[in-house]
């Protein structure tokens, strides 16, 4: 027996277990069992009838809530069983907020209790009005560049583009009586960080994590931020292979523009503006990572990220101004485009990773085509591939034609962290350790992986390709 989401075992009882309680009703509910050691035994508990008058008692008078107490028996033992119902709204305990995570109690504070709270009374960040922001304080230009694009896609009545600025602000749902809510600054002030810290982007362009060659920052409202930060990285910081149809010579970038763009836009639609953080974009010659504050829908996994899933933005009137001016689709479709795009390029889909207070995407680069970019000696030095071998030949092909998802998500993370165990990259994307392991043995069995070294103490990097 384990503790787990739903389940809590003490093996007495305190009164700041009352903490425990709290952090159940905040989440999804769930039984504290008083008279069990942390391996699930039964110990039970000497005062168990006292326990069962006083107990709801306290509950109701400290947190304002009923939870059932029960008496139950196991191997002739005592224990007192607390059922607690999940809460629609926040409880606390002396003033503080707890919230049951996995088998943790977590305090909630600062952007996190923010959050928390707004979800339990049905509302959203970027839903809560800011006084110190008003239509008269909107700027025309972005204004103009918003009916512009609304107007050119269709996705709005042209009528209410043409009226007033108050028209528009009402259409997209941003005012609030004399006010307009904070998602209207993003989307309308000339310098958005003027209400919201960390309202912008920034990009670096690194030789390795340490070494930062040069660097830009991105500012304006957001419409703006996502043009240009996509036309700095074209124009600027991506990389492109050449290729030949006949006698004409083709330049293709190291990575597509489309599915660049995607995530871009995810970043920032989806992106947690509490946190104080601008978006970031590290751009290496063989791969780029976005790295952007904010965490999974609650009760949601990485799996069901990468999966079919519905739309459920944290940001729903951002979303919907980026719907209406044709930036996004509206269905959850934003992981599928990427994935698409990655495919149709020859790369591998990228990894997601959210073990780093926020959501880390990385674009891993085709190794041939980082070839024909950088050149043969340049692009194995980066790889780490010593083999002498043209870099990534058959890997390529593979990439492009056979591998599943789940096999290019492997490729990308060990031609990445070498070192990395079948369990870390489990985690990362989502699966089993037992199916990494399946799948590592087919991409060694087709050449496409080596192992250097012994199991432990080892590391991975590219094959030869094989013949498979």
């Amino acid at each position: 027996m384990k503790e787990h989401q739903h389940a809590e075992w003490k093996e007495s009882w305190r009164d700041d277990y009352l903490k425990w309680i709290c952090g159940f009703a905040n989440a999804e509910g769930g039984v504290l069992v008083v008279g069990r050691d942390d391996q699930g035994r039964a110990v039970g508990v000497a005062n168990a009838a006292r326990l069962l008058e006083d107990l709801p008692n306290k509950v109701r008078d400290v947190l304002g809530i009923m939870v059932a107490v029960n008496l139950r028996v196991d191997d002739g033992k005592e224990l007192i069983e607390i059922r607690v119902e999940p809460y629609p709204s926040p409880i606390s305990y002396k003033g503080q907020y707890y919230y049951r995570s996995g088998a943790t109690l977590q305090e909630l504070k600062g952007p996190a209790l923010e959050q928390f709270l707004l979800r339990k009374r049905g509302r959203h960040w970027d839903g809560v009005a800011e006084p110190g922001f008003s239509a008269a304080d909107c700027s025309a230009e972005a204004l103009a560049l918003f009916a512009r694009k609304a107007a050119r896609s269709g996705r709005m009545d042209e009528a209410v583009l043409q009226d007033s600025r108050a028209a528009i602000l009402d259409n997209l749902e941003l005012s609030e009586g004399s006010y307009l809510k904070r998602a209207a600054c993003l989307l309308f002030a000339e310098r958005p960080e003027a209400y919201v810290s960390g309202a912008w982007i920034k990009i670096g362009y690194f030789v390795t994590d340490d070494d930062l060659r040069y660097q830009d920052e991105v500012h304006g409202n957001l419409f703006e931020q996502v043009d240009k930060a996509l036309e700095l990285l074209s124009s600027k910081y991506l990389k492109a292979y050449i290729s030949y149809e006949g006698v004409q010579r083709l330049e293709t970038l190291l990575f597509p523009y489309g599915a660049l763009r995607e995530a871009l836009l995810n970043a920032v639609v989806h992106k947690d503006y509490s946190s104080g953080i601008p978006l970031q974009i590290s751009v290496y010659e063989h791969q780029i990572v976005l790295w952007n504050p904010g965490q999974l829908p609650v009760g949601w996994t990485l799996a069901r990220l990468l999966g079919k899933h519905p739309s459920n933005p944290p940001n729903p009137l951002l979303a919907n101004a980026f719907f209406r001016a044709g930036y996004i689709e509206s269905w959850g479709r934003g992981i599928e485009k990427i994935q698409r795009e990655c495919r149709e390029h020859g790369i591998a889909p990228p990894v997601y990773d959210f073990g780093m207070s926020g959501l880390m995407l990385s674009f891993q680069a085709n190794p041939q085509h980082l070839q024909a970019a950088l050149g043969e000696d340049k692009a194995r030095r980066i790889l780490g591939d010593k083999s002498g071998e043209k870099v990534g030949e058959k890997v390529g092909e593979k990439v492009g034609e056979t591998l599943s998802d789940n096999q290019r998500q492997i490729l990308a993370l060990l031609a990445a962290n070498p070192r990395m165990a079948a369990r870390q990259v489990a985690e990362r994307i989502g699966i089993s350790s037992r199916k990494v392991e399946q799948n590592i043995a087919r991409l060694k069995e087709w050449g496409l992986l080596e192992r250097v070294g012994p199991a432990k103490g080892g590391y991975w990097r590219l094959g030869k390709g094989g013949d498979a």
